[in-house]
């Protein structure tokens, strides 16, 4: 079933051609082939790929705005938006710094970058000094907490910054709960233009094969297929370990909230394969917050975890930070004592939150991480920058299924899940219709 925004599960059986996976998985097999075989060709095709996330990202703030403010709206008590604040950013917490500690253990253990014997001073330090330079406006926690406050109430809903959307939306949210009634019509007016927009939302994604197509066939076209060989052992490590971070601990997280992580993956695929495709998950974001209503979450866990999660749960770049970072040092033959290991950890810990989920943000926030620790040169990540978008790919997907098993299981924890709503949605693979709202009748 494609996903159209139209709420309703197509009678009799689709062809299955007409499957968004399907179309997605085959243009991303026709963008590699043209990468490869005509590689001007396929760097040619990039304003493809980047249209189509332009076109995403002109869409993700409304939906995240009228999402968050009618769901915090639509809670009983100023309480219940603090109580699952608390439990989603407790599980985002946990699991963001358990991916830190899994991707140090795998780089200790395995050694991805030992024999290299990389010279520094040998390194184009000018290749990433842009990405040094994107991570210096980072800062500090202050300057990251003073980037979430919009210059104006509409600017934040005009730019780029998710942060900025968020903390405009849940203010807006907890201004039109403590208003009560006399708030209703506005909720109201803003869930029926909730309406629109996920319509409008099911109509951009008629252009998901046409972005994978041209972002896979700029990625194969400039990088090659080749440009993997040398850094394969990289590359594999990073791409085994999230596997196992996905099946063993996330799949364990959701057998324990009586669900399957296999059946979730199947339920996602085509929303996966759009990530894969065009390696950013912020792609699939509104299809992934209409596709967990329709799970059985609630729509005020949905609205409240999942754009919260694109900033703060950041799995996929959290392995990534602490597993490249010891890459770089072992290539480098820079031995970091388990002290040192540990601030490293707790500086990726702070520099991790707020990364985007755009294309390249991972190796962005990875600068802003090596420029605090001086131990790691920061030259050294020219080793990896033309990889960097081969492993953006990887860490898209972990970032993505992480966060869907955080809303199921943080809905479980606050009641707010129909489980029914849930089984029925991950056996058959298909997004459920919503339940129609209740219409009221006239009494004349």
């Amino acid at each position: 079933m494609t996903i159209d925004g139209s709420g309703q599960v197509p009678a009799g059986r689709t062809p299955l051609w007409r499957h968004l996976y399907v179309q997605v998985l085959v243009a991303i097999v026709a963008g590699v082939i043209i990468g490869h075989f005509w590689p001007q060709t396929g760097e040619a095709l990039r304003p493809l790929g980047d249209g189509f996330i332009k076109l995403v990202k002109m869409i993700i703030a409304p939906v995240i705005f009228l999402t968050l403010v009618t769901g915090i709206a639509g809670m009983s008590e100023l309480k219940s938006v603090g109580r699952v604040a608390v439990k989603a950013f407790a599980y985002f917490l946990f699991f963001s710094t358990l991916a830190l500690i899994i991707g140090l253990i795998v780089a200790n253990t395995v050694q991805p970058g030992a024999g290299m014997n990389i010279n520094p001073k040998s390194l184009d330090a000018g290749a990433v000094s842009g990405y040094v330079e994107k991570a210096k406006h980072g800062g500090g926690i202050v300057e990251f907490i003073m980037s979430a406050i919009p210059t104006t109430l509409v600017s934040a809903l005009a730019g780029e910054s998710l942060l900025q959307v968020l903390f405009v939306s849940i203010l807006f949210g907890i201004a039109m709960l403590m208003v009560g009634e006399p708030a209703a019509p506005v909720r109201d007016m803003f869930e029926r233009v909730g309406l629109v927009v996920f319509k409008l939302v099911g109509i951009l994604m008629r252009a998901a094969p046409v972005g994978a197509f041209g972002a896979m066939a700029f990625t194969i076209g400039k990088y090659g297929v080749g440009s993997l060989a040398n850094l394969a052992g990289l590359l594999a490590t990073f791409y085994i370990t999230s596997l196992l971070f996905v099946v063993v601990v996330l799949g364990i997280t959701a057998k324990l909230a009586g669900f399957s992580i296999f059946k979730l993956i199947r339920y996602l695929r085509a929303e996966l394969l759009l990530v894969l495709g065009t390696s950013s998950s912020e792609s699939a974001l509104p299809s992934l917050m209409e596709k967990m209503e329709r799970a059985g979450c609630k729509k005020s866990i949905v609205g409240l975890v999942v754009p919260t999660g694109y900033s703060f749960n950041l799995d996929g770049t959290n392995i990534y930070m602490t597993l490249a970072a010891l890459f770089i040092a072992q290539a480098c033959n820079v031995h970091l004592s388990l002290g040192e290991q540990l601030a490293l950890l707790g500086v990726a810990m702070i520099s991790s939150k707020g990364a985007a989920g755009v294309t390249g943000a991972g190796f962005v926030t990875l600068a802003a991480t090596l420029s605090i620790v001086p131990s790691v040169p920061v030259a050294g990540m020219a080793l990896i920058l033309g990889i960097d978008r081969f492993m953006s790919e990887c860490r898209s997907l972990t970032n993505f299924i992480g966060n869907a098993v955080a809303t199921v299981v943080v809905a479980r924890w606050d009641n707010a899940l129909d489980r029914d709503q849930l089984r029925l949605a991950l056996d058959s693979g298909v997004a459920p219709p919503l339940a129609a709202p209740p219409i009221e009748q006239d009494p004349d």
